[in-house]
């Protein structure tokens, strides 16, 4: 059996990373492929405790060495639970973040050493990286404005980083931006401020040309 792909979708706050993963996973499903969405932080049990800390509104204070070392705790467990036995199934895993985001927050925007996050993610023994990444670039107000709407209508307590300044948000872009431009193989950067319908249309173009 073939190891299955790794897809990952990333972007700032309100990109629509939720909503393109969505249509992505039910594109596959009328084919017949077997997939599995999930999501970081958040997507084992264990997980979800840590996802409590890291968006709940009441700890801003959170150190941004502690609140790094979460994100990467969260990821190598739902590497072990998830990604890697779904992947070993030959299936195609659909995560909502993974690694990319860690770069451009904690290490881009937050100052955490690049290298530092680089020797703990080589060096941790379990580290996969994606197949595919694909990157929805968006103005932060955009952004931001979007996914505080979205938090409210689903009274959500998760809005610790759209509390962040413009100027974080900004950081953080630039540095997914980068990120895009030291991995053009993987990277497919897609204009976020279109029409959802058009996006998905080009997420569709890309994973077919994949699979």
């Amino acid at each position: 059996m073939k190891r299955g792909l790794l897809i990952t979708f990333e972007g700032i706050e309100g990109s629509g990373k939720s909503t393109q993963i969505r249509l992505a996973s039910e594109w596959l499903k009328t084919r017949g492929i077997g997939h599995v969405v999930t999501r970081e932080p958040g997507g084992t049990l264990i997980g979800a405790e840590i996802r409590k800390i890291l968006l709940s509104e009441g700890t801003q204070s959170l150190e941004p060495v502690a609140e790094c070392l979460l994100y990467l705790a969260d990821r190598f467990q739902h590497i072990a639970e998830v990604i890697s036995p779904h992947l070993n199934a030959g299936e195609i895993v659909l995560c909502d973040r993974y690694h990319d985001s860690t770069l451009a927050y904690q290490g881009y925007a937050r100052k955490i050493s690049l290298d530092l996050l680089h020797r703990v993610w080589t060096q941790s023994g379990i580290s996969i990286d994606p197949d595919l990444t694909f990157l929805f670039d968006l103005d932060p107000r955009v952004g931001i404005k979007r996914s505080l709407e979205k938090l409210k209508a689903a009274r959500l307590d998760e809005s610790r980083f759209e509390q962040e300044s413009l100027e974080f948000h900004a950081k953080v872009r630039a540095g997914f931006l980068e990120l895009s431009r030291l991995n053009p193989k993987r990277f497919v950067v897609v204009d976020g401020s279109q029409p959802a319908e058009e996006i998905h249309s080009e997420v569709i173009r890309r994973l077919q040309a994949l699979l």
